[in-house]
């Protein structure tokens, strides 16, 4: 069943609506140019309150390798999602620092980018619009091919997602401003996505 990971959750009603709806996972994103931006301590106290069943996934953009390792290694995240420009020595640099998870998001603009998705030494990928975090979906005929576990991000949404995991069965979809009304997470459309991906999972 492809799992549901809702990013950028920053306050405790989104926490109190992932509890109540056990998505898989949800992201916490630590790049300060995002308005969905939360700050260590912020990101420690919303974690003790969310179910224990629910992986806390850290989104990070060239950060310090040290402080990413540091937050896995002290528990407040249990998963680094790595969504800049890092290389593969970046992500070697991070696995001698810790043996967490590491997910790597890839833009996909042609297919061209396959060669690089398949390559990476990522435990996950997690496939995006070029203009990642603006909600664009990409054309996804581009990934029918790939043949290794990713995530689907960009533009998902309740219009489409149904669609999305019927026509590319991916491990995990993520979504953030699809499920938000005017820049906060709207409970009501969380509830219909994850229980779209569900009915089409």
């Amino acid at each position: 069943m492809t799992k549901v990971k809702f990013c950028g959750l920053s306050r405790l009603c989104d926490v109190e609506a992932a509890n109540r709806l056990k998505p898989e996972y949800v992201g916490f994103v630590f790049t300060s140019k995002s308005r969905r931006y939360v700050t260590t301590e912020k990101a420690a106290g919303l974690k003790r309150l969310l179910h224990h069943s629910i992986q806390t996934v850290g989104v990070f953009v060239c950060e310090n390798p040290e402080t990413v390792a540091s937050l896995l290694n002290n528990g407040i995240i249990d998963i680094a999602q790595l969504h800049g420009n890092e290389p593969e020595s970046y992500i070697k640099q991070l696995r001698a620092l810790t043996d967490k998870l590491i997910i790597k998001a890839f833009p996909v603009d042609s297919e061209r980018d396959i060669d690089r998705i398949r390559d990476s030494t990522a435990d996950y990928v997690l496939l995006d619009s070029k203009e990642g975090g603006t909600g664009t979906a990409f054309d996804w005929s581009l990934i029918r091919n790939v043949e290794r576990p990713y995530f689907l991000a960009g533009g998902l949404g309740v219009h489409n997602v149904e669609h999305a995991v019927n026509m590319l069965k991916p491990y995990g979809v993520d979504v953030s401003s699809g499920i938000e009304t005017d820049g906060y997470k709207d409970k009501g459309k969380m509830e219909k996505f994850i229980s779209l991906v569900r009915k089409g999972g």
